[in-house]
């Protein structure tokens, strides 16, 4: 199966701010230019999962107006980005350290934040993926319109399949720039 992964366009927060989980809005512009840019790349049809927080959902309406064959996606909780709890909208040098240190020590099962951690992150996109698999087969495509946290879940289950993420050091380092995207091979 031929995944694409798009994540929506720059949020319109200031610089360095956790947002995760957080609904918050994307850039109107860079929402259409990262939509015209995948737009031409895209197969026709291709079924379509959205993340259910609105800046997720406004790169799957831009996208629309430039490729209306792609219809309806289905919105999909669980490719949603991670919950970082009571830390969400602080800025990420405000938090102490030795808050991100304890994330760090046990990365796979820290909440940080107190609400999810990177294990239920990544279990959350192996039964999405698991979903989009019985929907369009073995060698069938979909589009994902998601989160970098979403897309380095992805990028881990590829490399190494559904098992416990070991340490950080396991956690992909590179996700597409906002508003940009890559495609995965499972």
């Amino acid at each position: 199966m031929k995944l694409w992964l798009l994540r929506h366009a720059r949020v319109v927060l200031a610089p360095g701010l956790c947002y995760g989980a957080s609904d918050v809005a994307a850039d109107e512009t860079l929402t259409t230019d990262g939509a015209r840019a995948i737009a031409p790349l895209l197969p026709a049809g291709l079924p379509v999962r959205v993340s259910d927080l609105g800046r997720a959902q406004q790169m799957h309406q831009v996208l629309r107006e430039h490729r209306p064959d792609l219809g309806e996606a289905l919105t999909d909780p669980r490719i949603r980005e991670m919950d970082f709890g009571s830390w969400e909208l602080t800025a990420w040098d405000a938090v102490p350290r030795p808050a991100f240190d304890a994330w760090m020590a046990d990365f796979a099962q820290h909440r940080f934040g107190g609400a999810e951690n990177v294990d239920m992150l990544i279990g959350r996109v192996a039964g999405a993926l698991e979903a989009t698999r019985a929907q369009v087969g073995a060698d069938g495509e979909a589009l994902w319109i998601t989160h970098a946290g979403v897309i380095r879940s992805a990028m881990f289950l590829q490399q190494h399949g559904r098992r416990g993420i070991a340490s950080v050091s396991e956690w992909p380092k590179d996700a597409p720039e906002t508003g940009g995207w890559t495609a995965l091979t499972f």
